[in-house]
């Protein structure tokens, strides 16, 4: 099965170690931004957290790397879901930041 992979970089300037405990805090809400909900397993690896997401019947992976003053969002679409790439690539460079990096203890 051919996959569309989508990369998106987000420049943030929280340092490493302040970027990866709001990724980890904000992780659980990210289901509630998918279409008809989703299941997600995530796994933290050194400084990338490793993602599947199962949504509408199918699984997609995808990779966050934190660094000092930027996050690479990797996704892998499976089949249909090819075909929402551009909006779901514009979805992730308007709201990625907001959604990953929002502070939680305020």
């Amino acid at each position: 099965m051919s996959t569309q992979p989508i990369h998106v970089d987000l420049p943030h300037k929280l340092g490493k170690t302040e970027a990866r405990r709001r990724i980890a805090d904000n992780i659980h809400k990210l289901g509630s931004f998918i279409p008809g909900g989703g299941a997600v397993t995530h796994q933290w690896q050194g400084d990338r957290l490793d993602l599947d997401v199962g949504a509408m019947g199918q699984s997609v992976t995808a990779r966050i790397e934190v660094e000092d003053a930027l996050i690479r969002v990797h996704v892998a679409l499976p089949g249909l879901l090819g075909m929402m790439a551009k909006p779901i690539e514009a979805a992730l460079r308007a709201k990625g930041s907001d959604l990953l990096l929002e502070d939680r203890r305020k």
